[in-house]
């Protein structure tokens, strides 16, 4: 039977090889209609098209972008896991972004010879393009709507077939593929006007600001699908863009000026601001990224305007997942700004009204100190609740009552202060006064008689403010500056009286800057203040977070006292851990001041464990100050200083070690007597904060100087020489090692009398 000419045998082998390779061909063609049309998603469809044009290109990898108008991009989609993840490059960016633009296919034998081909990609990824296939995908009219790029075809080079085999799939695939991307971005509009309508509902309902933050940053978050938003509004009054976050349980203020940063580089201009790489933008401040762990990506900054074009703040969201933020990304945020303007003034509003209304009320209920208003003819027309506290009585017991019989004849001198006022339109104040309680008892309070005026100046009556000065008074009053509110309660709690002295053990910390006075004669005073204040406050905060009180501030030192009210086992650990911390900070606290160009700064600590004697000293009736006094402070402030002789850090005395529960990196420093202590003490120096990084050998770097120190404490002055210099080996900068070789060469050249016990004599302060 004779075969048709189109599959009749051939004697050539190259007619059978064609008719294979026709039948791959329609066999590809089949599977990528029938994908196409089976798949109405890009998610699916171009995953699947990307795998079909490696395997019949004998290829190691592909990829099938399609030009997305409203973005102005060429994007793709590639399967990963269970999901897929979207790629998304400018529309003239490397090869294929070439073909794309020009329009016509083109086959790239050696990659590296083309100026188009970006090797970094390569050397990042560790992979090695050899060649490329890059053809356009062209929509009925003819024109680009994106284009499939092949890489590295296994078999050998890419030749006219693999070419006219990807332009025959792209020309089946093109119309379902911009189908597909239509019907797309049709459905996201749909979600889109869905989800800002939602949106708008939700957040119009709202009428508390606290509340109103939190629901506009995690719909921002949302309907952006970034990591982080934040909202700012706008402070007319002190010209500030302010911003609450979540803080624990409560919320948090913060408050930049109006023009600070990217939020404010937004705000003041007026315009959407998008930064593609936050550090590469001198704007953007590191600081914060560095004190919270997080790491800003790309930025979008969207202005809020009202009706009038007027800005009430501004909607700053971080880090576009997958990628960067697009115009699609800008569109929504402004049709959400839009919404959302409205929100924020009806919250506003609703706010000062509610302000407003409930000021008088709020105001008194807030304050600690007792309030008692009074009219023109002084019956009393409000109370508050610390008040009736404060002298023992109730609301109904006073109110509409004249002071005379208020304050009968136990306290008379009330009424008179308040005739007082009345006549003379001026304040009347009392300082730590006796007031008679109704049950017989007396409290200690300050008492103030003010005038009560109206707008025009008319006196329309008279205020009592309270201030109840009782023992528990006393008590917060006097150590509120010093500890933390915590200890305060538990002091309270006691019930020891120690603000009339008491002796016991305490653990003293001293710090102090390093060259202060050379570094504020380069300061003008306000630089020096502003310095000393924003370190003091960083230090202090880590003195409170473990325990400490802030004993005082003694020019640019701190004074800190752990245990001296209420004792505890682990104060000596506490002003350990103090130390280290305080210099973790203080690196921080430099690296703010280098990223402004400013010096950085160094300081010394010092620390001793020991009796003291704790109390208030002043006067009780002008100023108290609760302070700890003994030969332990003094001590604690010699070898903060004695770290300047040393070139040390932080330098604890032997009480302290002995305390410690825990186990710090200490070395034994030198046996030392400071400047008005006529005992010795062995010093030790901490190196807790030292970098092992920096110092490897730190352990076998104690280990050779303390076998120095044995050797020069038995007089062996060669062999601590030789101890001393290894550990000079391991840290060529290490001043004490240095310090005692040079003693110990003294001394074998001076030897010390016979009675020498190893004691160095500090002069110095």
């Amino acid at each position: 039977m004779d075969l048709p000419n189109e599959i009749a045998p051939s004697d050539e082998p190259a007619s059978i090889q064609q008719l294979l390779a026709e039948n791959r061909r329609l066999r590809v063609l089949a599977e990528v209609a029938d994908t196409v049309t089976r798949e109405l998603s890009l998610d699916l469809q171009l995953p699947r098209l990307i795998q079909l044009i490696t395997e019949a290109l004998d290829a190691e990898r592909a990829t099938l972008f399609l030009y997305d108008r409203e973005t102005d991009e060429l994007l793709s989609r590639v399967a990963s896991g269970d999901g897929t993840i979207e790629i998304r490059i400018p529309p003239k960016a490397g090869i294929a972004g070439a073909i794309f633009t020009r329009g016509e296919p083109e086959i790239i034998p050696d990659a590296y010879q083309d100026p188009r081909f970006n090797q970094e990609i390569d050397r990042r990824t560790g992979y090695h393009t050899r060649n490329i296939l890059c053809v356009p995908l062209r929509d009925r009219a003819g024109q680009p709507i994106g284009v499939t790029q092949v890489l590295n075809r296994r078999s050998g080079p890419f030749g006219d077939e693999q070419l006219a085999l990807v332009e025959s799939i792209n020309r089946h695939a093109a119309s379902a593929l911009q189908q597909s991307l239509l019907v797309e971005r049709l459905e996201q509009a749909q979600r889109e006007e869905i989800e800002l309508l939602e949106i708008a509902e939700a957040i119009s309902t709202e009428l508390h600001v606290d509340v109103l933050f939190t629901r506009i940053m995690a719909a921002a978050t949302q309907l952006l699908n970034a990591e982080r938003s934040t909202l700012f509004l706008y402070d007319q009054l002190n010209d500030q863009l302010w911003s609450q976050v979540a803080e624990g349980a409560g919320q948090k203020e913060i408050r930049i000026p109006s023009k600070a940063g990217i939020a404010g580089a937004a705000f003041s201009g007026g315009e959407v601001l998008v930064v593609p790489d936050a550090y590469a933008d001198p704007r953007f401040n590191r600081s914060v990224d560095l004190a919270s762990g997080f790491r800003t990506r790309n930025i979008l900054a969207v202005p809020i305007l009202d009706k009038s074009g007027d800005r009430l703040g501004v909607v700053q969201v971080l880090n576009k997942k997958g990628g960067a933020f697009t115009p699609l990304d800008i569109r929504r945020a402004k049709a959400f700004c839009s919404q959302i303007a409205i929100a924020i003034q009806n919250a506003q509003l609703f706010s000062d009204v509610l302000a407003l209304k409930n000021y008088n009320e709020s105001i008194l209920k807030s304050l600690s100190n007792g309030v008692i208003t009074l009219d023109h003819n002084l019956n009393v027309v409000k109370i508050n609740e610390a008040a009736e506290r404060i002298l023992g009585v109730t609301a109904e017991d006073v109110l509409n009552r004249p002071a005379t019989q208020v304050f009968g004849n136990r306290n008379p001198w009330v009424t008179r202060s308040l005739n007082y006022v009345s006549q003379m339109g001026t304040s009347d104040y009392h300082a730590d006064t006796d007031f008679e309680l109704a049950d017989g008892t007396s409290a200690a309070i300050n008492l103030t008689a003010t005038p009560l005026l109206e707008t025009e100046g008319k006196q329309l009556g008279s205020m009592l403010v309270l201030e109840d000065i009782t023992r528990e008074k006393r008590v917060r009053n006097t150590m509120a500056r010093y500890v933390a509110k915590e200890v305060v309660d538990k002091l309270i709690a006691s019930g020891q009286d120690f603000l009339d002295g008491n002796s016991h053990v305490a653990t003293v910390l001293f710090s102090d800057i390093r060259r202060f006075t050379t570094l504020a004669e380069a300061m003008s005073p306000q630089e020096t203040v502003t310095m000393l204040n924003e370190y003091f406050t960083s230090m202090v905060e880590v003195v409170f977070a473990h325990g400490g009180m802030l004993d005082k501030y003694i020019g640019d030192a701190i004074m800190a006292v752990f245990g001296s009210a209420v004792p505890d086992i682990s104060d000596a650990d506490n002003a350990m851990t103090v130390a280290t911390e305080m210099l973790r900070e203080l690196a921080r606290f430099n690296a703010s001041r280098t990223a402004h160009g400013l010096d950085q700064i160094e300081i010394g600590i010092g620390i001793a464990t020991g009796e003291v004697l704790a109390g208030s000293l002043g006067s009780s009736r002008r100023r108290l100050e609760y302070t700890v006094i003994g030969d332990n402070v003094n001590l604690a402030a010699r070898l903060e200083g004695a770290n300047k002789h040393y070139g040390s850090t932080v330098l604890l005395a032997a009480s302290t070690v002995e305390a410690l529960r825990g186990r710090p990196i200490l070395r034994k420093l030198d046996l030392v007597q400071v400047k008005g202590k006529y005992q010795p003490t062995l010093a030790y120096e901490s190196l807790d904060h030292v970098d092992e990084r920096r110092v490897p050998r730190l352990k076998a770097l104690i280990a050779a100087y303390e076998s120095g120190f044995d050797r020069y404490q038995r007089r062996d002055w060669s062999n601590a020489i030789e101890h001393f210099g290894q550990a000079l080996e391991i840290l060529p900068t290490d001043q004490p090692s240095q310090i005692f070789i040079d003693r110990c060469r003294f001394y074998a050249d001076n030897p010390p009398p016979e009675d020498w016990n190893g004691v160095w004599i500090m002069e110095a302060k």
